[in-house]
């Protein structure tokens, strides 16, 4: 029998598995309907996320990482930036739907 720590970890890692989906399906979407359809689903998601991760953390199930510094902030925004950017100019959108 599970206990109730393991259930939250596997219902958290099935919310953040879900998450990662609904970004794939939003991404490759070119129905305008069905791509507001999901992100409304995937904004419900993170809800539950949310609610989930809270009671981990009342609980002490969760214990998050330390706070990232404002230059770990700046040097990840700017590593993403720059490999967003070169995505770009190199064409790398596809639509699949």
């Amino acid at each position: 029998m599970m206990d109730e720590k393991t259930m939250v970890a596997d219902t958290l890692a099935g919310i953040n598995g879900e998450l990662v989906r609904y970004g794939e399906m939003i991404s490759q979407s070119g129905n305008k309907q069905l791509k507001e359809t999901l992100k409304q689903m995937r904004n419900q998601c993170e809800t539950s996320q949310e609610e989930i991760y809270h009671i981990a953390r009342e609980k002490g199930y969760y214990v998050p990482a330390a706070e990232a510094t404002r230059e770990e902030v700046d040097h990840v925004r700017s590593v993403l930036t720059q490999g967003q950017s070169m995505k770009q100019s190199q064409g790398m959108g596809h639509s699949v739907m």
